[in-house]
């Protein structure tokens, strides 16, 4: 496991590294003066001048990478233009919001998915098994934005239930509150989640129907025991472990996701962050937008592949 754990931390170190090196393309490998194209072309020649110094545009570009990579190690993401405010402060405001939409996210389609998933498996060939799939697949098939549109449509406008946009009410009893927020938080979490749970439910059935075809499914079913205890006791418990990996997959496409179903319900988390500095041409706030989720999301997948060898201790041999 430990031997292991080391591999997995250089793997981790050196795709960070990967990530860094596009991330700081973003602005490198702007045609012309980067300066010049995020600021615009109205910009003052001292602001153009200022930002270059900034930005460390003197010398070759390895030399330009490596003294920026020195500046990140340092804490030092540079400086919003649009905010003027440094980077990694605004960033971090905004991460909260954003892991608090991502793991409400994940974990509603992930036990959504493992519940239909197992349900469709233990009634394979029937009705509901055909439902359930059915079911799956219009998760899968449906793009996040529209799904969260529709909710919205429903479950804000025509049905007035759960609030439209934002993380909390602006005034008010309760404004600011954890009913409020998570009142809030309904609708941009089933956006992203009935995707997830759709992803999850397809792996979950296939996982399970190939553990109940193994030989101590039969062995517990010849001994007698009830066929649930079978089902959710004994086979679900393999099936999980082999579903595990997938979910630290869908963390990334939930971390993704979040730039659309941000937008869509004025989340105040890094995916409007990152949609607001893009239409700003506020670049280096862009850069450290991507570089904070690029790392949350390499964390996320060192986590889940952690606990795949937890709960089997087989892999971790």
């Amino acid at each position: 496991m430990r031997g292991y754990l080391l591999k997995r931390l250089f793997g981790l170190v050196l795709v960070l590294f990967g990530v860094s090196l596009l991330v700081f393309s973003m602005v490198a490998l702007l045609p012309g003066d980067p300066a010049t194209a995020i600021l615009g072309p109205y910009a003052t020649p001292a602001r153009v001048q200022q930002l270059q110094h900034e930005l460390g545009l003197g010398g070759s570009l390895p030399e330009r990478y490596f003294a920026w990579l020195t500046r990140l190690f340092r804490g030092d993401f540079g400086r919003s233009y649009a905010l003027e405010r440094p980077v990694l402060d605004v960033v971090l405001e905004r991460l909260g919001p954003t892991l608090l939409l991502a793991f409400a996210a994940l974990g509603f389609g992930t036990l959504l998915g493992l519940l239909l998933g197992s349900v469709a498996a233990a009634r394979r060939g029937t009705l509901a098994d055909r439902c359930l799939t059915l079911l799956a697949l219009l998760g899968i098939s449906t793009p996040s934005f529209w799904m969260a549109m529709l909710l919205m449509l429903v479950f804000a406008v025509r049905l007035a239930i759960f609030p439209a946009s934002g993380m909390s009410s602006a005034a008010g009893a309760g404004a600011g509150s954890a009913l409020d927020v998570t009142s809030h938080l309904v609708l941009p979490a089933l956006g992203l989640g009935l995707v997830v749970a759709g992803v999850i439910a397809r792996l979950t059935r296939t996982a399970m129907l190939e553990t109940l075809s193994q030989d101590f499914v039969r062995l517990a079913r010849a001994k007698g025991l009830a066929e649930g205890r079978v089902v959710y006791g004994h086979a679900f418990l393999v099936a999980f472990v082999r579903v595990v990996p997938v979910i630290g997959l869908q963390a990334g496409f939930v971390l993704g996701g979040a730039v659309y179903i941000e937008s869509v319900f004025a989340w105040p988390g890094l995916g409007k962050l990152l949609v607001d500095a893009i239409l700003q041409r506020d670049l280096l706030l862009a850069q450290g937008a991507v570089l904070v989720v690029a790392t949350c999301y390499v964390l996320v997948n060192l986590a889940t592949d952690l606990l795949q060898r937890v709960l089997d201790p087989r892999l971790a041999a």
